[in-house]
């Protein structure tokens, strides 16, 4: 449904992106992770054809991002990274003026107006108010309700929850969750790691404008390093090759690559061992990984 082959954009401070390429498959629910300036925002403008890469090519619904825009639009839900909204609208007449734009005959008009009414409730939205003076949260809910009015069969979401409180987040995640039982397509860039790895069937993670790398969430967390806990009365004195953390007088963590594990049971086995166990690694772990540098130290 969604398909960027080779994009390359590049700026004239020499960040872009590059040699982009991924695709998301109807029905399949894809967090795109990265922090700001790595490229997430360059791509998602491509694919909604509000910019034209300078090699490679954005596809939705087999139709060109550049040259059917609007045509794509119709059956798209959006969510910029940063909304913007008529200037002097309230958050009624903004949304009104979208059940107009979006209607297709008047039975249409009414299912939208109900829909919107129906998202109003959900989402706790006092909508009478300029959309100016609204707050951050506000204003994102109103945008939440724009991509979802129509009830497109795709959605692009570019920081979907930002400004809102823990229960928004919490009724969002419930929404997309109903929308993919739907089998709708949904591409979502996002900071929240948890969000991400409730929602998404698929990551891919960019750095510097490059894919480093894409798969099913579980996957990435299996190829990655996995935590062990050690239980032992001499656990301060195991010496190890790993990345050790103390956590008290008797147990210690371990972070050991997935390949690397036979090396660490045979090190700690020369030791007494009182327990050990193992736990999952978090998607964020996997995410920090990819961003760490030779140090050890987060890259910037």
């Amino acid at each position: 449904m969604i398909e960027i082959k080779n994009l390359t954009m590049k700026y004239k401070t020499g960040k872009g992106v590059f040699d982009v390429d991924f695709q998301v498959r109807e029905g399949e629910v894809v967090g795109f992770l990265g922090p700001n300036g790595a490229g997430k925002t360059t791509t998602i403008r491509c694919l909604m054809g509000f910019m034209q890469g300078e090699i490679g090519e954005c596809v939705i619904d087999k139709k060109d991002c550049w040259k059917d825009a609007p045509e794509i639009a119709k059956d798209l839900g959006y969510i910029a990274g940063e909304p913007a909204f008529p200037d002097g609208m309230t958050g009624s007449e903004y949304i009104n003026f979208l059940c107009n734009v979006r209607k297709t005959s008047e039975e249409h008009h009414k299912q939208l107006k109900a829909r919107a009414e129906e998202l109003v409730r959900y989402f706790e939205v006092d909508p009478r108010g300029k959309i100016r003076r609204m707050s951050k949260g506000m204003k994102q809910k109103i945008a939440i309700i724009a991509a979802f009015l129509h009830s497109p069969k795709m959605y692009i979401l570019d920081e979907p929850t930002s400004g809102l409180d823990p229960i928004m987040q919490s009724k969002f995640v419930d929404l997309i969750l109903k929308e993919k039982k739907q089998g709708k397509t949904i591409l979502m860039s996002s900071h929240m790691f948890d969000e991400v790895e409730r929602l998404a069937d698929f990551v891919i993670i960019i750095k510097d404008g490059r894919i480093v790398a894409k798969d099913k969430v579980a996957n990435l967390k299996q190829v990655q390093k996995k935590i062990f806990i050690v239980h032992s009365k001499v656990v301060k004195t195991i010496k190890s090759k790993f990345d050790k953390n103390i956590v008290s007088d008797t147990m210690a963590e371990f972070l050991v690559p997935a390949n690397d594990v036979d090396t660490f049971i045979k090190e700690i086995a020369k030791f007494k061992i009182d327990g050990f166990s193992s736990k999952e690694i978090s998607l964020e772990s996997v995410f920090m990984d990819h961003y760490s540098d030779n140090k050890g130290g987060v890259a910037t």
